[in-house]
């Protein structure tokens, strides 16, 4: 047992976390024409910078990655500076922010993509799932797999997109690996039925996830680098025969390269950690840097994880929603606020930037 807590530093590479709780991404549909995050996403961020560290909502690094409406990008300049403003408000706060790299691949619609081109993904198997789009929940399109030769330009995307990143300020990138988009479903055998070096084996359904966690770590550093993978969620109808045997494999590999952590949603997707039968412990083992407990996480739960010499840190996704000040509520014992389900997707600041923290007199 250890005596860590949720509260006590944390060093993460060059950084040195105030505490070692985590803003998990959090998609809320609020970036303003061309993809850019506005100056209420600068506030909402800044908000929440007691985190000891936020990962921000997930960004694609392309067009041709985005899945659903008024979702950030990080592919253009203004972009770039949208962004800037954010890590700016951030970091004045004291606080530190990476970005979550996002290609959704088979997750999109027609109406979301250049030219109104199919979706790609690993083979041509439609995703049992639905995307906001045009104000609603539709559908996803039938996607196309992704030719051999259009590979290298999905690495390159993520590259680039990494390197954008730190331009606009960010203290590191986090690869979305997880959830069912692109790199799982390369890494899950119920979206990939390929028959070339990228799908068949447990190495080759793995190449793409590790090639570009390859090319951004060059990029930006490893420790300028994270992953975030689940192994077990069915999120977006994705699923896997072995996943254990499969993410042992690609978190020792993903070890190999030195990254700064692995950020693991642990069972289904704000579902129970038992939905399925997979050791956390044996990820954790094979992995010597900053491991991050993901998922349903409440305070009791965080701490004996943490206790246990589990995990290194925790984060914490809904609950950050309506409680920008989620660390000394935690840290006191404080109730948290609920949130407002119709403003989760999309909007202005009601149910973004408008949840108060706590006030004085509400304070034990």
């Amino acid at each position: 047992m250890s005596n860590k807590t949720l509260f006590e530093p944390y060093v993460l590479g060059s950084l040195t976390l105030s505490n070692r709780i985590v803003m998990a991404p959090l998609t809320r549909n609020r970036a303003a024409a061309g993809f850019v995050p506005g100056n209420l996403a600068a506030e909402y961020y800044a908000q929440r910078a007691s985190a000891g560290l936020i990962i921000s909502e997930a960004t694609q690094i392309s067009r041709q990655g985005q899945g659903y409406q008024d979702t950030p990008g990080i592919y253009t300049q203004a972009q770039i500076d949208g962004w800037r403003k954010v890590t700016y408000a951030v970091h004045a706060k004291g606080g530190h922010i990476f970005l979550q790299l996002w290609h959704v691949g088979r997750v999109s619609h027609v109406d979301l993509q250049p030219n109104g081109q199919l979706p790609v993904a690993p083979s041509a198997i439609r995703a049992e799932t639905k995307v906001f789009v045009n104000n609603a929940f539709v559908d996803t399109s039938e996607p196309r797999a992704l030719e051999l030769d259009e590979i290298p330009g999905i690495i390159e995307d993520f590259r680039r997109a990494a390197a954008n990143a730190i331009e606009a300020g960010f203290d590191g990138v986090e690869i979305h690996g997880a959830n069912g988009y692109l790199l799982d479903q390369f890494t899950k055998d119920g979206a990939n039925i390929r028959s070339d070096r990228y799908g068949g084996s447990i190495e080759n359904r793995a190449r793409l996830i590790l090639e570009v966690a390859a090319a951004v770590a060059a990029e930006v550093s490893a420790e300028r680098t994270g992953i975030k993978i689940s192994p077990v969620s069915a999120m977006t109808g994705v699923s896997a025969t072995d996943p254990q045997t499969q993410f042992n494999y690609i978190v020792e590999k993903l070890d190999e390269l030195g990254i700064a952590y692995l950020h693991v949603a642990e069972g289904a997707l704000g579902g129970p950690h038992g939905v399925a039968p997979f050791d956390y412990e044996a990820l954790r083992r094979r992995f010597k840097n900053t491991y991050i407990a993901n998922n349903g996480y409440d305070l009791e739960l965080a701490m004996t994880k943490l206790q246990q010499g589990l995990a290194d840190l925790v984060s914490f996704g809904r609950p950050y929603i309506a409680n920008p000040d989620l660390v000394e509520r935690l840290k006191i014992g404080a109730p948290l606020a609920g949130l407002n389900p119709a403003t989760l997707y999309g909007g202005g600041a009601a149910g973004y930037t408008d949840y108060p923290a706590m006030a004085e007199s509400a304070r034990p």
